[in-house]
């Protein structure tokens, strides 16, 4: 645990290369660790990389139907789902 704590450290100091890739190492051996797609897809979702973040947020979820990520996933499908039809004639 102590581990993904170190992690998220990274992460909120956007380090988000070397939380990567401590995060698919720590994946590697605890591909059912729901905290760990968590993380993953918050890393991805800091970097508006929302495909990855969808991915690891649906992740979680399988894992834990219940998981915190299900908030996040919908929020993101929101975002992504919203437009304005006044922008499209600027």
């Amino acid at each position: 645990m102590s581990e993904l704590n170190d992690i998220k450290a990274l992460i909120a100091q956007e380090d988000f290369a070397q939380a990567e890739t401590l995060l698919k190492a720590y994946l590697s051996n605890n591909h059912e660790s729901e905290q760990a797609h968590f993380l993953l897809g918050n890393l991805y979702r800091k970097r508006e990389d929302w495909e990855g973040a969808l991915n690891e947020y649906q992740a979680a979820m399988d894992i834990n139907e219940n998981s915190p990520a299900r908030l996040a996933y919908n929020a993101i499908q929101e975002v992504l789902a919203f437009y304005n039809k006044d922008m499209f004639n600027q």
